[in-house]
């Protein structure tokens, strides 16, 4: 065979039409067949179309399939695909999936008879009704499985893939082995063979891993939203369209390609898997920021957090520096935040909320020890009883600034900031891991880090990652921050970045392009003569770059003691706005808020006069947008409301 791609999915499709058995829907914008068990033998084709200038199967090559795997039965085996002789019903190369298996038949003819060998790809989790790409690349004794281009996963047999296995009156079908029984149910998108070549290295190049194609079918291809001039759609499809009404629902990986019909904006919605995206309402652009509220609190504030309880409302959590009377959590309650409940605290710096479940969690990274000399940070548990956090577990820490929640492979972890333990900021910083059976979190790993302030976590396609902001070492400021992949169940070191008192990483996205902000703080070496001013200092936005694998320095930013970034949008417009706390003269500084601009990157658009501000919170009511900052110079932090156009 020519060493090209062999659209096995094209050949079953007739030019102009679709094959008997076979539907086409689309769901969360990629369209897939669908094919009925009625006509297995329809939905097959000569491998001497494919196989024209020989008529033996590769010795080595590479299957890619992508498709949305149903919720199948315990024990069954549905077929990708298979490749049969007419005169026999063994199967000569097949494809099979079982629940969290995937089987690669193959049929060896070297010996009297034939026999046939099943390579097994074990905790292969496909069916969760999304789509997914797999890579299955076969040489010799050795497969390897790549499923949406993660770590691989290598099988070696004992019976190596036949070096000479003939496809005379030989027929490949699609989704079936020529039987009923055993059909695949879910949604086919591509299934290629590549001769001669691991097609990983093809196919792993774009952001969106789970549809990364090589060959697919025109009529799965996209087309254009509305046909020219008085055209009909070439190609029906069908899709599962559901319509909300009501206040904003909200927008996950569950309700992608969903609508919501806002009826007082007179607007319709499509849910893109993270945010409402317009389709029917004028884009509303910022205009200008007004002062909303002034939010007393307890004492000065070094961090909020916003968040929504289900069927409860929207909160903000203060993590405020003095004990009594401890910190404070506030209930939006019309349209103004309302002091809710009081929780002891000690120099708090910062709250985490996440879940687990249906449990709802609420952590606090206390600076200080407490009245008996004990230093430990609490995680708080929501009571539905009686509608309050009750404390849950005590969590040994070491001046702790900051927690970070995230889920890797199902399991959820908790990584705490050690900011110093007495004089020496040099010190292991700790990620836990939740005990499903003990209902705790348990010591999983602990990293290196110098006087860190922030931990911000994120994912790029199958990969998760951790940044850690590295504030002070002892003597200086000027020191790196590490990002961290998690390779093989530990985080272990991906790239560092050189940072200047490093308070806070921000990651976002606009469109395919992945950026992350670092915050610097100030610039201090004690072995170096003081600069002019040690907090006007660059922060840094630094972007994603594919092809190098790191991420590279996109723009500096001249801020004033920077202590936080947030990223926030509105309508298509989108914006960070740092949290300027010190100019070397006053703490009355304008903290600023920058607009996405494209080739010229960001630029200043609002200033906005802040008292020692050191956080920001962007959250949305059915009222509208709003920014929330924090003053760790006065008991006063202030919602400030976005006015658009």
């Amino acid at each position: 065979t020519d060493l090209r791609p062999l659209d096995i999915l094209s050949e079953v499709v007739p030019t102009g039409g679709l094959a008997r058995g076979m539907r086409v829907f689309q769901v969360e914008g990629v369209r897939g067949f669908q094919l009925a068990a009625s006509r297995p033998r329809a939905l097959g084709f000569p491998a001497s179309r494919l196989f024209i200038h020989c008529d033996r199967f590769p010795e080595e090559f590479s299957i890619i399939v992508t498709l949305r795997v149903l919720s199948v039965l315990t024990k069954r085996n549905e077929y990708v695909f298979t490749l049969m002789a007419e005169e026999s019903p063994s199967v000569l190369v097949g494809l099979r999936y079982a629940p969290d298996k995937l089987h690669f038949l193959f049929w060896s003819q070297e010996r009297a008879g034939g026999w046939q060998t099943r390579v097994t790809f074990p905790n292969v989790s496909l069916s969760d009704n999304q789509w997914h790409t797999l890579i299955l690349a076969v040489s010799g004794q050795s497969f390897s499985l790549t499923v949406d281009c993660s770590i691989p996963k290598d099988v070696v047999v004992e019976t190596p893939f036949p070096a000479s296995l003939s496809v005379k009156r030989a027929s490949f079908y699609l989704g079936n082995r020529r039987r009923r029984k055993g059909v695949f149910t879910g949604l086919l998108r591509q299934l290629v063979l590549l001769p001669g070549a691991d097609a990983t290295p093809r196919i792993c190049t774009a952001m969106n891993f789970k549809v990364a194609t090589l060959s697919v079918p025109t009529v799965l291809q996209d087309l254009p939203m509305k046909p020219a001039s008085n055209e009909v759609l070439k190609y029906p499809y069908e899709t599962d369209t559901k319509v909300t009404l009501g206040s904003r629902p909200p927008c996950t990986k569950q309700e992608k390609a969903q609508f919501w019909f806002n009826a007082s904006r007179r607007g319709l919605y499509l849910c893109n898997g993270s945010t409402w995206i317009s389709m029917l309402e004028v884009k509303q652009r910022l205009d200008y920021v007004e002062e909303y509220q002034n939010l007393a609190t307890n004492s000065e504030t070094m961090g909020v957090e916003v968040f929504t309880i289900p069927k409860v409302g929207l909160f903000a959590a203060t993590a405020n520096r003095y004990t009594p009377p401890g910190s404070a959590i506030y209930k939006w309650t019309d349209g103004k935040f309302v002091p809710y409940q009081n929780i002891p605290t000690y120099q708090a710096q910062s709250w985490k909320y996440f879940t687990i479940g249906k449990k709802i969690f609420l952590a606090v990274a206390n600076f200080e020890q407490n009245d008996r000399g004990q230093e430990f940070s609490v995680i708080y548990k929501w009571s539905r009883r009686k509608e309050k956090f009750i404390t849950y577990q005590r969590i040994t820490t070491h001046s702790a600034r900051d927690w970070e929640a995230f889920v890797i492979e199902g399991e959820t972890f908790l990584a705490v900031v050690n900011h110093r333990e007495g004089n020496n900021h040099n010190i292991d910083s700790v990620i836990y891991r939740w005990n499903p059976r003990t209902g705790l979190f348990e010591t999983n790993q602990t990293i290196p880090t110098s006087g860190a302030y922030d931990w911000e976590f994120f994912t790029i396609g199958p990969y998760s990652f951790l940044a850690v902001a590295n504030t002070f070492n002892g003597t200086s400021t000027k020191i790196y921050s590490h990002i961290y992949i998690w390779l093989s169940g530990s985080f272990q070191l991906f790239q560092s970045i050189l940072t200047f008192g490093a308070a806070d990483w921000e990651v976002f996205r606009i469109g395919d392009r992945v950026f992350l902000a670092v915050a610097n703080s100030h610039s201090y070496d004690s072995g170096m003569p003081a600069p002019s001013n040690f907090y006007a200092i660059n922060s840094s936005i630094y972007e994603l770059n594919i092809t190098a694998q790191m991420f590279v320095k996109f723009q500096d930013l001249l801020t004033y003691s920077a202590l936080d970034w947030e990223f926030f949008s509105v309508g298509d417009d989108s914006f960070l706005v740092v949290a300027n706390s010190f100019d070397g003269f006053t703490f009355s500084v304008n903290s600023i808020i920058y607009r996405w601009q494209g080739y010229e990157g960001f630029v200043a658009a609002h200033h906005l006069p802040t008292v020692g501000c050191r956080d920001w919170e962007a959250f949305h009511t059915a009222e509208g947008s709003y920014l929330l900052y924090s003053s760790a110079k006065e008991p006063l932090s202030k919602v400030l409301k976005l006015k658009t156009t």
